[in-house]
């Protein structure tokens, strides 16, 4: 299995403080009444049901007599329905909304009046990027070192030179244009990847049939394309499945993040050879403890402030590294996988 230590320094530095205690850990009291939303980017994602699975583990764990709803837009009405439901949470006086935030900035003013209604906004997978209307953000990883991973796969898969081009999912989702930037960003200032060209960054939607036409798309506009890194579970999914049924995988590979039961057989084939991903469930299940500790008054969102997440143990609230005045709590870790591992993971 490759691990963190084999992705530098640099990588596992920053994920090695997820867990570090300021204070004695607060132990959250249960059964405190609090109605919530558990609010994804949009319905029929498999990452965000697991997700969902984590936060109601958690949510009966708590013994909440409040209702934890998990309510999402469609794909098509992403960015206007996700403000939608939060302008409604407001008036519903929802304790909570946990929020994968898919619309930018433009949620904030939803959200800032959210709160000033008495709702918190706990945001993960996706901050709002200002960090306005928002309690604090729930990241999976830290965002810069998601670069240095994606940049390390490439340099591997590729051998340290070639082109590739990156399929996103949507323009304004944050969380991917910030770890697409770190990427970047390592690219341009390390000389280990000096011979890797990036070409292109397209997105797909996160919609299958979008994905899977941009990505071939790219291949055609790109006849020395060696790499599609799609940093989202739905494009590289659709795009290792593209350069499959064209016969491409030989000539042009596919990484990214994506779900081990969804891309074991890619990787298996050689379409998909190294990709990562970390564990929705666990994402969901920390971030409805940190909301029901907001929502409950039990935590104040305080930086530096220790609490117990059940069976994952103690986090800390700490500023946000990527966004000035924001807060975030680092959960950390993920996975590279590869044909050693990701058989096993699939089951």
């Amino acid at each position: 299995m490759k691990n963190l230590g084999l992705l530098g320094v640099a990588a596992a530095l920053m994920l090695g403080t997820t867990q570090f205690a300021y204070a004695d850990a607060i132990k959250l009291e249960s059964g405190k009444e609090s109605k919530m939303i558990l609010l994804p980017k949009f319905l029929g994602i498999l990452v965000f049901d697991q997700a969902n699975e984590g936060a109601q583990e958690a949510h009966a764990e708590l013994a909440n007599p409040g209702k934890l709803e998990f309510l999402g837009p469609t794909p098509e009405n992403s960015v206007a329905g996700q403000i939608e439901i939060m302008t409604t949470a407001a008036t519903q006086k929802q304790g909570a909304v946990l929020l994968s935030n898919n619309a930018g900035d433009q949620i904030a003013p939803a959200a800032k009046a959210a709160m000033d209604a008495g709702t918190k906004v706990v945001t993960w997978d996706s901050p709002i990027p200002s960090g306005e209307g928002e309690s604090v953000f729930v990241a999976q990883v830290d965002f810069g070192s998601i670069g240095i991973v994606m940049a390390d796969m490439a340099h591997s898969i590729l051998g340290g030179a070639g082109e590739m081009a990156v399929l996103s999912a949507t323009p304004d989702a944050a969380n991917q244009n910030a770890w697409i930037e770190a990427m970047k960003q390592a690219l341009a200032t390390d000389a280990k990847y000096k011979d890797i060209k990036l070409v292109d960054v397209v997105y797909g939607d996160d919609q299958a049939e979008v994905s899977y036409n941009r990505a071939l798309a790219l291949v055609d506009k790109y006849p020395d394309l060696k790499l599609i890194m799609s940093p989202t579970t739905v494009g590289i999914q659709a795009a290792a499945k593209a350069m499959q049924d064209e016969g491409l995988c030989e000539k042009t590979k596919v990484s990214g993040l994506g779900l081990p039961s969804e891309m074991v057989s890619y990787t298996m084939n050689g379409c998909a050879p190294e990709f990562a991903l970390w564990d929705f469930r666990d994402l969901g299940y920390l971030t409805y403890y940190t909301a029901y500790g907001l929502a409950s008054g039990q935590l104040t969102g305080e930086i530096g402030e220790t609490f117990t997440a059940g069976r994952m143990g103690d986090y800390t609230i700490e500023a946000d590294p990527g966004r000035a005045n924001a807060k975030r709590i680092l959960m950390g870790p993920f996975t590279v996988y590869t044909k050693d591992n990701v058989e096993a993971a699939a089951k």
